[in-house]
C-alpha cells in the first residue's frame, strides 16, 4: 500500500512512540524525512538520528528522541501543509509557534529550515510542520 503523506507518518511515529516513552523511533528513509530532522535536531527538540541500511537497497532512519526528567522534549508535533491543502508563507505571514517558543519548519527555495532562519533570510516558502 502506497503512503501519501510520508512526512506526516513519520511526525506520527515520533508522537506514538514518546507516548509510549521509547528511546528511539524507526522510519523509512527520504531527503524530506532527513532535512526536517536536521531541523529537529538542530533545534534541539531531538538527540539525533543515524542512517541503516538493509540488504535490497533499503534503508530507514533510526531516531533519537529526548527527554527531559522522564518527559518528552517534543509537547506537540503537527502537520500543517498536507496532501490535499497546501499552505505557503511569505516572509511577513509566517506563523509564530507559541509566540516564539516553539518552532514552524519550512520548505524554501534555500532547502528546509526554521521559521526564524527563514525570517532571517528574508525568505518564504510552504509550512510542513510546527513542534513545540
Amino acid at each position: 500500500m502506497t503512503m501519501t503523506d510520508p512526512l506526516a507518518d513519520m511526525l506520527s511515529r515520533i508522537r506514538n512512540a514518546q507516548m509510549r516513552g521509547k528511546a528511539k523511533v524507526v522510519t523509512p528513509e527520504s531527503n524530506l524525512r532527513r532535512r526536517v530532522l536536521d531541523v529537529l535536531q538542530d533545534e534541539g527538540y531531538i538527540r539525533g538520528y543515524t542512517r541503516v541500511e538493509y540488504p535490497g537497497g533499503k534503508s530507514e532512519l533510526e531516531i533519537e528522541l529526548k527527554y527531559d526528567n522522564g518527559q518528552p522534549v517534543i509537547r506537540e508535533i503537527s502537520r500543517i501543509s498536507r496532501p490535499g491543502r497546501r499552505v505557503y508563507s511569505s516572509v511577513d505571514e509566517i506563523p509564530r509557534v507559541r509566540n516564539g517558543l516553539g518552532v514552524a519548519i519550512l520548505s524554501t527555495p534555500q532547502g528546509v529550515i526554521s521559521d526564524a532562519q527563514a525570517r532571517e533570510r528574508n525568505i518564504g516558502g510552504e509550512v510542513l510542520c510546527k513542534v513545540f
